[in-house]
């Protein structure tokens, strides 16, 4: 009190409970930045603004004026880096969004982009010194953020992400989309008569930013399933084909940089099964859906996704778009004999060729009908061959045969009698089933003959054919009206010896076949 007297000074109550950080700051080490959690406190905007160092009010002009002269007063270090960090933090989100802008901007003006990518930011003066060195300004061709580095890349309808913003733009595509989705369930969704014009205005227009936050999540992260979701949300409410056809073009987009994305294609069968009434627009739709299929399938080799999306658009097909769809995945299967996958659809294929045959009525267009299957299946069974001939040893071509080989002897031998009105052709087909197994004998045995300097893949090779025929005796017990003597099959244990010789650790499974 004797130093303060020589001072002329006023003296103003400040309440406790207001004054939170110099309380805090009064009962803890100024070091630990850790014990200071200033987000437990409600403290007022002016509060805030008075309390932080970095602020414009709390300079020396603005700072309130004591009758005193006493010192400047100085900030602790833990509070001048907790606003600088809070600052830096208000910077980044402020880029964020400006990248999201750029992105929804640059897809508003490309409706038609069907591929993106991301790449590092010095690919993108290559990318420019490609496209003829068209200027940044032209045509949206390569836009940069506030700091001059290269964020987006778009010409021919392609676009190129740079690494280096992911973060932010995730983040600001996520708090945005959140926000609006957020809004939307809020407002909810009155019905027609009770809907006025305003309220129409405000769901449209939630609605459209639901629809355009989500798709620039989507492009960042293809398995966001609430954003997938919030978009089969509005599009159920609109029912508009337009829409519906802009879902495929989105889908796409996603794709082309996720093509294993479980949510991109059960999107597309969503929007397959909301369509599904419009024939006319369906038919087109599977083309192109098989399309698309075959064309990723060459970018991202065995994906069984895409392929299990082929195989479930079987079921919408007609016949003869599965004879269409048959004939034109042959020449990708032969050249792809390592991918199951495509074995797998034409076996879905043949499935679907059975299927349609017990739903003919008419015994004359069945009759017809079932000459069509017997024609596909004898040239299928050929092709397999002849592929089983050219490369050696893939056991995938031998478990089609097996597919073949069952349907052919259950379908042709139990029912033959839809060839009934055909003589000629019943003649055939039940020459042919007896021809069948003896070729099938004639021609597991040659593959059987090993030469002792040949490579490991003729032996597989013989082991396939060796338990392809244990597995077609066993079936042939099984279909009645069919004979056959396993001493026709099995000679003098030549099965027996082989498979003991090239895959002893199942020998005991062979004993008890053999």
């Amino acid at each position: 009190m004797e130093t303060l007297e020589d001072y002329d000074f006023d003296l103003h109550y400040h309440f406790g409970k207001a004054d939170v950080v110099l309380d805090a700051l009064s009962r803890k080490n100024y070091g630990q930045l850790s014990s200071l959690w200033f987000r437990e406190f409600e403290i007022n905007p002016a509060i805030a603004q008075s309390t932080n160092p970095l602020s414009p009010v709390n300079t020396a002009a603005n700072r309130p004026h004591l009758d005193c002269n006493l010192q400047p007063r100085l900030w602790p270090p833990a509070i001048v880096f907790f606003w600088a960090t809070v600052e830096q933090k208000m910077t980044e989100e402020e880029k964020g969004v400006d990248l999201l802008n750029q992105l929804e901007h640059i897809l508003e003006s490309d409706p038609l982009i069907d591929e993106v990518g991301f790449i590092h930011p010095s690919q993108f003066f290559i990318l420019n010194e490609e496209a003829g060195g068209v200027l940044p300004s032209s045509n949206h061709h390569l836009l940069q953020s506030e700091d001059g580095i290269s964020s987006f890349w778009n010409r021919d309808h392609k676009l190129g992400i740079s690494i280096d913003i992911l973060l932010p733009l995730y983040r600001a595509a996520k708090n945005a989309f959140m926000a609006a989705i957020a809004q939307y369930k809020a407002h909810g969704n009155p019905s027609v008569k009770e809907e006025k014009s305003g309220d129409e205005n405000i769901s449209c227009h939630l609605e459209s930013e639901v629809m355009k936050h989500s798709r620039a999540l989507l492009l960042l992260s293809s398995d966001f399933g609430t954003a997938w979701n919030s978009r089969k949300l509005v599009l159920s409410k609109k029912q508009d084909l337009s829409m519906f056809m802009d879902e495929f073009l989105l889908s796409a987009l996603v794709l082309s940089y996720s093509p294993k994305s479980e949510q991109a294609w059960s999107h597309r069968r969503w929007v397959i099964k909301m369509i599904a009434g419009n024939y006319t627009y369906l038919q087109e739709v599977l083309g192109k859906e098989s399309e698309l299929v075959e064309k990723i399938a060459e970018k991202s080799k065995m994906n069984y996704r895409a392929w299990n999306h082929r195989c479930w658009l079987v079921f919408y097909m007609t016949g003869e778009q599965v004879l269409h769809e048959l004939d034109k995945s042959r020449s990708w299967a032969g050249l792809h004999v390592a991918d199951n996958c495509c074995f797998h659809y034409r076996r879905r294929l043949m499935l679907r060729i059975l299927e349609c045959s017990c739903y003919k009525q008419d015994p004359n267009a069945s009759s017809g009908y079932n000459i069509e299957i017997y024609r596909v299946w004898k040239e299928e069974l050929d092709w397999n061959k002849m592929l089983i001939e050219r490369y050696i040893g893939r056991e995938g071509l031998w478990l089609h045969r097996r597919f073949l080989s069952l349907c052919w002897i259950k379908h042709f031998a139990t029912d033959g009698g839809d060839l009934s009105c055909h003589s000629e052709l019943k003649t055939d087909a039940n020459h042919d089933i007896s021809n069948f197994l003896d070729n099938e004998i004639q021609y597991v045995h040659s593959c059987l003959a090993i030469p002792s300097d040949d490579f490991e893949d003729v032996e597989t090779q013989a082991v396939f054919s060796a338990t392809y025929i244990l597995w077609l005796t066993k079936q042939m017990y099984e279909c009645e009206g069919i004979e056959l003597q396993q001493k026709q099959l099995i000679r003098g244990g030549e099965l027996k010896i082989l498979l003991k010789k090239h895959r002893p650790e199942k020998s005991f499974l062979w004993d008890s076949i053999i």
